[in-house]
């Protein structure tokens, strides 16, 4: 038996054996198979023996056609609920920006601008590669296409002017590069809301639960002071701990210098791509005073972008990554919805709570934050931790933690996410892309995972103190 075949085995078997036993003492046999459904999903995203949307979409067509939910129309309503959702259409948007800044030549022309002034040592070269993702990051969500689709290409042919490769000196030049790449592209994605989408699924989940929803600035106001001084910390930590013999490069700027003159002049296209993701930053974090919605503000430039041709309709269109994540997003929203519906997040909370109700607040923040980030060693996507644990983590802290502790608990929670992805190399979007450059081992990775993984933990627990 194939191993595609055996991955389409477990979760269907999964529910076949849940959906049998009887429902738990509190919780109606519906939302048990409801759960028994949405571990199966959980399972499905893990494993991935069809594409991941594909997996959510499967459950929520399974649930409507067993009328969990209730009668047929209100099943259909559910399992549709979630393309109606402004947060997946601002996470649809944004892939457009990102399809933008790659289209016009921007974010290679920023990164090369980066390497030719900052590129003189080896460290500066690390720098530069970081300061490349950070200047892309409020604009693009998914940070596969931001380190990978961006930052890699150019980052990658660095080593190669000095000779390194994945069979020759690697750790010459070509290891640290590729580990300061993935390593600021975390620290990046929980530096900003925007910088990846389950950034948002996890913030419209959190919505849900308590009723308030995290904007753009009340994120910044809490992980920016976090994550800048990890952000600047994180080359030369690397530097140190997994230092390149290579310690000078002044062919780097003199090769991103031709580059550029290969590039030719700003266009014209490139000046506007630039003006109209500076003019959504500014919306997405004054939006409130003007009364402007952040994904009206999205797709909006998102049709000016089309308009002006930065963007062809057809790009739109065509665009899979962003339709794939449309759907798949909206499918593990109605999911996720679908566990209050049925009961499950009330009976969560309410065992939770017994159980946990003795414990003082400060040691029940820091057990939640260690225990969602340590978890994350078991998922191989941010998306599937943020549909099997954020619906379960909120059940418990509504209960048990207060009003005022709740929204500073959150934001420190969902921004975990961006950070989490350092442990493995499976852990974000871009971690095979620089595994799989070959210039690190997959037990150096391992081991590296560990130390900076520890030192992102710490700086989120030290938050929970800090703004909770």
């Amino acid at each position: 038996m194939s191993s595609k075949a055996i991955k389409m085995i477990i979760p269907i078997a999964l529910i076949l054996i849940l959906w049998f036993i009887p429902a738990p003492t509190g919780l109606t046999q519906n939302g048990w198979h409801f759960l028994a459904i949405f571990f199966a999903v959980v399972v499905g995203l893990i494993l991935e023996p069809v594409p991941a949307a594909l997996v959510g979409f499967t459950g929520i067509c399974l649930v409507a056609l067993l009328g969990l939910i209730g009668s047929p129309k209100d099943g259909i309503a559910w399992a549709l609920s979630g393309f109606s959702n402004s947060v997946i259409w601002l996470i649809f948007a944004a892939f457009m920006f990102a399809l933008g800044y790659k289209k016009t030549g921007l974010g290679k022309r920023v990164s090369l601008i980066m390497i030719r002034y900052m590129g003189k040592s080896s460290l500066g070269l690390g720098y530069a590669v970081a300061f490349s993702d950070l200047v892309l990051a409020p604009f693009m969500p998914s940070n596969t296409a931001r380190s990978g689709g961006s930052v890699y290409p150019v980052a990658i042919n660095i080593p190669h002017i000095f000779d390194s490769y994945p069979d020759k000196d690697p750790r010459k030049l070509g290891a640290y590069i590729s580990w300061v790449a993935i390593a600021t592209t975390c620290v990046t994605s929980s530096m900003f809301l925007t910088a990846l989408a389950p950034n948002l699924l996890a913030v419209d989940l959190i919505t849900k639960s308590t009723g308030h929803a995290i904007s753009w600035v009340e994120w910044s106001s809490v992980m920016l002071p976090l994550m800048i001084p990890l952000f600047l910390l994180t080359p030369w930590l690397a530097y140190v701990v997994y230092p390149p013999t290579q310690k000078k490069s002044p062919e780097a700027p003199a090769w991103a210098k031709e580059e550029l003159k290969t590039l030719g002049p700003v266009t014209f296209k490139e000046y506007l791509m630039g003006i109209l993701a500076t003019v959504a930053l500014i919306l997405w974090i004054f939006g409130k005073e003007f009364g402007v919605d952040a994904t009206t503000v999205a797709i909006s430039i998102v049709a000016i972008m089309v308009l002006t041709n930065v963007i062809t309709w057809d790009d739109l269109i065509s665009n899979k990554a962003a339709f794939d994540v449309l759907i798949w997003f909206s499918s593990l929203v109605a999911m996720a919805s679908g566990l209050q519906k049925v009961g499950v997040l009330a009976w969560i909370g309410a065992n939770t709570q017994t159980m946990l109700s003795g414990m003082a607040p400060t040691t029940l923040i820091i057990s939640l934050l260690v225990l969602f980030f340590l978890l994350h060693y078991f998922f191989a996507s941010v998306t599937a931790h943020v549909t099997a644990l954020i619906p379960i983590f909120m059940a418990i802290a509504v209960n048990l933690l207060t009003p005022e502790q709740i929204v500073p608990f959150t934001i420190i929670l969902a921004g975990s996410l961006g950070v989490m992805g350092i442990i493995t190399p499976y852990g974000t979007g871009p971690s095979p892309i620089w595994y799989g450059a070959g210039y690190i081992s997959q037990g150096k990775w391992w081991a590296l995972g560990a130390i900076f993984g520890s030192l992102y933990l710490a700086v989120m627990i030290l938050g929970a103190f800090i703004f909770i």
